[in-house]
């Protein structure tokens, strides 16, 4: 049976996600302080930003989970085809 690599990340490219993703949400939030209008619409932009990024990781974890469940789906469907395939050896 083929076995199917799993993803390594380098230390590199885990660094630059983590530094874009500071960067960008430390960019908004000045953006936000910096806005000349009253700190209720302030708030209420800095928790449309907080929503928005925890729905955003909400989303992420899901998509992963349903892709890995369905690696391990077809893994157990192709042990299953691999077994009847076996036992149905019309050679002996």
């Amino acid at each position: 049976m083929n076995k199917v690599p799993s993803q390594q990340h380098t230390t590199a490219w885990i660094i630059q996600v983590w530094a874009s993703f500071a960067i960008a949400l430390a960019a908004t939030g000045v953006g936000i302080v910096n806005l000349p209008v009253t700190n209720w619409v302030k708030g209420y932009m800095g928790m449309g930003v907080l929503f928005t990024v925890g729905s955003s990781f909400s989303l992420a974890k899901t998509l992963r989970d349903r892709h890995e469940a369905e690696k391990l789906t077809s893994k157990v469907e192709e042990a299953r085809v691999e077994r009847i395939l076996t036992e149905h050896n019309t050679l002996r």
